[in-house]
């Protein structure tokens, strides 16, 4: 029996839900933070139709939106098998269609918002140049080792799909050799950089509001699902 197959074999419902009531206790003290954190100026220019408030709720909805389809997603696919019994040889096509536009969707809200902010971090704008020039550039160096060296599919979850793809070796090239998580640990670092570019404050929240809720992603939903793939629960 595959590795996947043998771990549908043998969870149960109560595994699909693993972590995930710390998950929606986590979500919403975050976006409850971080809306209380965001800032309104007065006669607040608009952006495409939005203030950077706007923009930054714009922002963290969509993460929550993301994440929240990936958790289900993961362990739906994991547990049940739904996806490729769903979309056969197309699932990872189709999840691929589902997951990235969020992805992509995260620089960009930040992006706009720090646009449209007028509201300042420091105000002192030399030094939060330099540190999100450094900072785009760590994250430029994560995305690169994730393409080259991790691979889309792994990045896109694939482990949960294919046998294949779980018995791949880790990855310990790039920015992976001073990180196991350069996707979580460095690239967000990105989202901290194009705040301190421009200089906003709205756009330095959703930044923190983005890499921490990475993170409880990471521990409510992957670390559970690593156990059964690479872990104790595996055999």
């Amino acid at each position: 029996m595959s590795r996947l197959a043998d771990i549908r074999a043998r969870s149960r419902l109560s595994d699909i839900l693993e972590g995930q009531p710390q998950h929606l206790g986590l979500a919403i003290l975050l976006t409850i933070g971080a809306l209380a954190l965001l800032t309104t100026v007065s006669d607040e220019p608009h952006l495409f139709g939005l203030t950077a408030s706007g923009w930054a709720k714009v922002s963290i909805g969509l993460a929550l939106a993301h994440q929240i389809i990936v958790a289900f997603a993961f362990r739906l696919q994991l547990h049940r098998n739904l996806l490729t019994r769903l979309f056969g040889e197309n699932d990872m096509r189709l999840w691929a269609a589902i997951f990235l536009p969020f992805l992509v969707a995260r620089p960009i809200t930040v992006i706009f918002t720090g646009w449209a902010d007028t509201a300042p971090i420091t105000g002192a704008r030399l030094p939060e140049v330099l540190v999100g020039l450094t900072l785009v550039a760590v994250a430029v160096w994560g995305m690169h080792s994730t393409l080259v060296h991790f691979t889309i599919p792994r990045a896109l979850g694939g482990d949960h799909f294919r046998d294949d793809i779980a018995a791949m070796p880790l990855v310990n090239r790039g920015a992976f050799a001073v990180t196991s998580n350069a996707m979580y640990g460095v690239v967000f670092l990105g989202l901290w950089g194009i705040a301190f570019l421009f200089g906003s404050w709205n756009a330095l929240v959703v930044a923190f509001f983005q890499h921490v809720y990475i993170w409880v992603h990471m521990y409510c939903t992957e670390t559970p699902d690593m156990e059964w793939i690479y872990g104790d629960r595996a055999t």
